[in-house]
């Protein structure tokens, strides 16, 4: 059988306040009993002391114990006690209850020996005993503490009743968040990812909730551009496949000649289509972690080198100058050059995408501290500063209207920040709009 966290909660602090007030009663209560039993032991010694007192007057002024039973009997009644006087032969001269007068009387407890302050010696000795507690002599000491025990009883329950109370109050209170949590997150494993957590309490259940609400924005974030993602690549498959349909739909209809012209045309096309499939495969390599790298230690510098000469055609076509702006004796990284050369392509080729005729194109190479900063900067238009925060998405492009002369896929720069962050880097995006960005990616040097 399954309880609620609030069930389990109030049977927890129920316990707890049952037990502690269980406690507190317990020694209070024995406290209070002991104490009544030393105040009837002081008020029995009080009254032996008080019998004793008024025994020595009377032997004092009589020179005897003859005529004192009256006396006896009328203190016997008056402390509800039994009271029995012997001489110094232990024969009986006095009884409240007149039953031993005469006898030789040995009990088992001893007595109060009397001795009188005016002269040395014993004249008699005093036994007192309580009677059966028949009147409220004796009885108000117990009234008393039952009072008192009552009023601890009754106390008690109340107490318990208040703090059970108090107890389901806050216990509600207290996981009312986590109830919200509950309902919110089977909302959200249901597909509903607009919903968020209101909790205003700045406790551990707060930051809780804070977090919950953080990663509901990241789920329907990336939920968002799952769609997008399933958008775009249908439109970029779409359209070389289409191009290559319709050239094949022409050739059929006779409408154009299979002529090498008509066959570089479809070359490029399924190209086109190999490309974003492979761009495709090393992203989903890349995000699950199951992306092979043949790292060894490699020259930055010659990378670089490699990389500007690979687009310098274009660039002199486009008339956009490339500038290499090495340091002196780079270290070192321990880096698959496949991958790194990879990511230098894309950087460059965007660079060269965004840069106008007659612009410039700069590549350095630093070392800082332990690493190697390697930056591609141009002099393109430059990126809106609310476009920044996603550049580095899969299929976001600055360029909303799409067109192929601005850029590919739009999955290069996604990859190049995949392929430096498994190596271990970092990559980053300075832009200012109509002055250009700049680029910059950071290597470990290889130990």
């Amino acid at each position: 059988m399954r309880h609620s966290l609030q069930f389990r909660l109030l049977v927890a602090f129920t316990l707890v306040i049952v037990v502690t007030i269980g406690s507190i009663f317990f020694f209070i209560y024995q406290t209070t009993r002991n104490e009544i039993s030393q105040f009837e032991e002081r008020v029995e010694s009080m009254q032996a002391g008080r019998i004793e007192m008024e025994l020595s007057r009377y032997y004092y002024q009589q020179g005897s114990w003859e005529g004192i039973q009256p006396f006896v009997g009328q203190w016997g009644n008056l402390y509800g006690q039994r009271i029995i006087l012997t001489d110094t032969n232990g024969m009986v001269v006095a009884d409240s209850e007149g039953d031993l007068l005469g006898k030789s009387y040995d009990p088992d407890s001893p007595g109060r020996l009397i001795s009188p302050p005016w002269e040395e010696g014993v004249i008699g000795t005093l036994y007192i005993s309580p009677e059966l507690p028949l009147e409220a002599d004796i009885a108000s000491p117990y009234v008393l503490y039952m009072a008192i025990g009552r009023f601890f009883l009754w106390g008690g329950l109340v107490v318990v009743a208040i703090a059970l109370l108090i107890t389901f109050v806050l216990s509600r209170r207290i996981l009312a968040p986590v109830k919200a949590l509950t309902s919110v997150a089977k909302r959200l494993g249901r597909g509903d990812f607009s919903q968020r957590v209101q909790v205003k309490d700045r406790s551990e259940l707060g930051e809780l909730a804070k977090a919950f609400n953080a990663m509901a924005s990241d789920l329907e974030h990336t939920e968002k551009l799952r769609r997008n993602m399933v958008a775009d690549v249908a439109h970029e498959l779409r359209t070389p496949l289409s191009n290559v349909r319709g050239y094949l739909e022409a050739i059929r209809d006779g409408v154009i000649k299979s002529d090498a012209n008509t066959i570089r045309s479809l070359t490029e096309e399924a190209m086109l289509l190999s490309r974003l499939v492979d761009d495709l495969q090393d992203l989903a390599l890349a995000e699950a972690g199951e992306l092979k790298l043949m790292c060894q230690p490699e020259d930055i510098g010659k990378l670089v080198n490699r990389g500007v000469a690979m687009i310098q055609g274009q660039a002199i076509a486009k008339d956009v100058s490339v500038t290499v702006d090495l340091s002196d004796q780079l270290p070192l990284c321990n880096v698959d050059s496949h991958r790194i050369s990879q990511v230098l392509h894309n950087l460059l080729n965007n660079a060269l995408s965004h840069t106008p005729k007659g612009g410039a194109i700069t590549v350095r190479a630093r070392q800082r501290d332990n690493q190697v900063e390697v930056s591609v900067a141009d002099t393109g238009e430059g990126i809106p500063s609310e476009d920044l925060p996603y550049i580095f998405e899969r299929f976001y492009r600055v360029d909303k209207s799409r067109s192929r002369a601005t850029g590919g896929s739009g999955l290069g720069l996604t990859i190049a920040r995949r392929l430096v962050e498994v190596h271990g880097g970092r990559i980053e995006v300075q832009s200012e709009l109509g002055k250009g960005s700049c680029f910059t990616f950071t290597l470990p040097v290889s130990e």
